[in-house]
């Protein structure tokens, strides 16, 4: 056999058809949250096992995962550094934690900038999304599924609805512009990851915390608070907490895996949207029933947070660079003016 008739009958065999896909691969997804089930469990576990389980079936085991929650394989500020470098596959992690390297991060947990769900995953397909996509591409990060979530305040004495609530007290914020928003209202902002929150309240060194509805039940808060504020009646707190891929690994991939990627990361968008709801009405019963006083944020009190926002976190983060002011001015074009 000639090599061009060799070569040809490679080509048409069902063989090289297949090779469209890559060879097997094994890819870790990383997150800081409670691990569970595809079934059970803190929400985001659970996207991630139905993620990996559908781009498994779809690739026909050319790609596989394996989950690692609670930080188990890295600590949860690790997590953008390592997709950034290429030694981390995947990652689900709130953006605003890569803000001290890259401030443009930090648009996805900007105090009152998105103040419901309808205006958050608008983003994807909006001006703001596709230029905060395209930033996060040029610094190594690929956005597969668009995950916002509302947040609620749990406190270890007072329930904390309007600014002047927090004066003297110290409170995660979760962002640079957050605790500059918390700073302005006259609490100490303290900074740390969401699941190590309990212990510090539990310790005394925290008073109170803002956090997801998700987190604010899956890291137990409610075993050292005593009062609640919801996100059910608004809300000033929206995190933007992507499921991402490194760069550097996406690139790796075939053209028919990078689109069966990012099709399920896209289809499990809708599943996200549902229980961030689901968990922002869920909270109230988990608190009440362990004696917290629980309160809804009013719109009122939610007009203050956003006009203290607008005085100086707004303002700092468009002034930080180019892209900061970018972002910014496309994200005010849909903000809902309280």
């Amino acid at each position: 056999m000639s090599r061009r008739t060799m070569l040809g009958a490679i080509a048409t065999s069902p063989l090289w058809m297949q090779s469209a896909w890559a060879q097997p691969g094994k890819l870790k997804i990383s997150h800081q949250f409670p691990g569970g089930s595809i079934a059970q469990g803190d929400f985001r576990d659970r996207l991630c096992r139905m993620f990996a389980a559908d781009v498994e079936r779809r690739t026909r085991g050319a790609l596989k995962f394996s989950i690692y929650p609670g930080s188990t394989l890295m600590g949860a500020n690790a997590q953008i550094p390592a997709l950034r470098s290429g030694t981390l596959d995947m990652a689900l992690v709130p953006l605003s934690y890569a803000g001290a390297e890259a401030p443009e991060a930090n648009i996805g947990l900007m105090p009152a900038l998105v103040t419901s769900y309808e205006q958050g995953f608008g983003w994807k397909n909006a001006p703001v999304g596709r230029e905060l996509t395209r930033i996060l591409n040029d610094q190594g990060l690929v956005i597969v599924s668009w995950i916002w979530q509302a947040g609620g305040v749990a406190s270890r004495e007072k329930p904390i609805l309007y600014p002047e609530d927090v004066a003297g007290m110290r409170v995660r914020g979760g962002s640079h512009e957050m605790d500059r928003l918390l700073a302005d209202a006259g609490a100490t902002a303290v900074s740390m990851p969401s699941n190590e929150i309990q212990a510090a309240m539990r310790s005394g060194s925290l008073d109170a915390a803002l956090t997801s509805s998700t987190s604010l039940m899956s890291f137990r808060l409610q075993d050292a608070s005593r009062a609640l504020t919801t996100a059910r009646g608004g809300a000033y707190w929206f995190m933007f907490e992507p499921l991402m891929m490194s760069r550097t690994v996406y690139d790796r991939l075939s053209k028919p895996q990078q689109a069966a990627v990012m099709a399920v990361g896209a289809q499990l968008e809708a599943f996200a949207l549902k229980s961030a709801r689901a968990d922002d009405a869920a909270v109230a019963s988990v608190y009440r029933a362990r004696g917290a006083q629980v309160v809804d944020l009013n719109a009122d009190a939610l007009r203050k947070w956003q006009a203290i926002a607008r005085t100086n976190a707004w303002r700092e983060f468009g002034e930080r660079n180019g892209n900061c002011a970018r972002l910014l001015e496309l994200a005010e074009q849909s903000i809902v003016v309280i």
